[in-house]
């Protein structure tokens, strides 16, 4: 595992190799022993979408581990007024000893990945958010036990959260449904890989469906950042598509509902649904931090 780039590039043995040390920094953070792995380390963090949780949980994270991070802005660096991303990242291999990036292209994380010399972590783009979803697999395994075996239920767009909880789900011997209307489906490559996947995935539109048995409903917003002003046509196109009482009535009785945040409530998901399972939603945003410092120890501290 040389970078994070997206779920596909991920064996199963790598997914569980990240939650494993991420369950064990984090059960050592608790109990108050501290980690220097990456000490005199560097990663240097390109936003060029806003962010709260990635923003906080990577800073404080190689702040935790003994490390620093640099805070980069699209128009704090020379990516923003025309360089090539091919000489942005040749030039932060030379100060750095990583990058991660918040971006819109999945190509300029690929780009990043060709021409730099050091790890490269994707922080989200429109096509993966894996971090995420590593957390996401970790709040389920902590609450449930296992993975291999659950149903996991995703209700709504089919964006780069779809995309890869459907691979990162699949790829742990889940079984996973997706709910999305008809004209915003998930990627064809991930579709593509997901019907390789021997019977495990199933895609509908009709979201009782979808929900059916769930070990795990997630959702996410139906407009993501830079689709602002498709607003009101994606309101209406998501009509129905909401994670409420009425569609938990037909998971099962334990039923987990996720969300990566920021919530909408009263579009995708509830008030009522949303505060019944606050305590799960909010150690999904926790184990950002303690999944994302497993990424970074693996490949800035040089675990391999």
């Amino acid at each position: 595992m040389k970078h994070l780039l997206k779920m596909l590039d991920l064996s199963k043995q790598d997914i569980m190799e990240i939650l494993n040390l991420g369950d064990q920094l984090k059960y050592e953070q608790k109990h108050g022993i501290r980690h220097r792995h990456l000490y005199g380390k560097t990663l240097a963090m390109i936003f060029q979408k806003a962010s709260t949780r990635t923003r906080v949980s990577f800073e404080t994270g190689m702040y935790q581990l003994g490390g620093h991070a640099l805070f980069l802005s699209a128009s704090e660096l020379q990516i923003g007024r025309g360089e090539p991303v091919q000489d942005t990242a040749r030039v932060l291999s030379r100060y750095c000893d990583g990058i991660m990036i918040r971006t819109f292209a999945q190509k300029e994380v690929e780009d990043l990945a060709e021409y730099g010399s050091i790890p490269i972590i994707n922080g989200l783009t429109d096509f993966a958010h894996p971090c995420q979803v590593l957390a996401d697999l970790m709040t389920i395994r902590e609450h449930k036990g296992n993975l291999s075996g659950l149903k996991m239920c995703y209700i709504g767009d089919g964006n780069n959260m779809a995309n890869s909880l459907i691979v990162g789900g699949l790829k742990v011997d889940m079984t996973v449904c997706a709910a999305t209307p008809k004209d915003y489906q998930p990627d064809a490559q991930v579709l593509d890989f997901a019907e390789k996947c021997g019977g495990l995935f199933r895609l509908t539109d009709d979201c009782m469906e979808a929900a059916k048995d769930a070990d795990v409903i997630i959702t996410d917003v139906w407009a993501s950042m830079g689709q602002e002003g498709e607003r009101e046509k994606r309101a209406k196109a998501f009509q129905g598509f909401q994670v409420n009482k009425q569609l938990l009535s037909v998971a099962n009785k334990e039923c987990m509902v996720l969300h990566c945040l920021p919530a909408h409530r009263e579009e995708e998901i509830t008030a009522e649904v949303f505060e019944a399972h606050a305590d799960e939603i909010f150690d999904e945003a926790e184990n950002r931090l303690h999944a994302q410092k497993a990424v970074l120890v693996k490949l800035l501290g040089g675990a391999q």
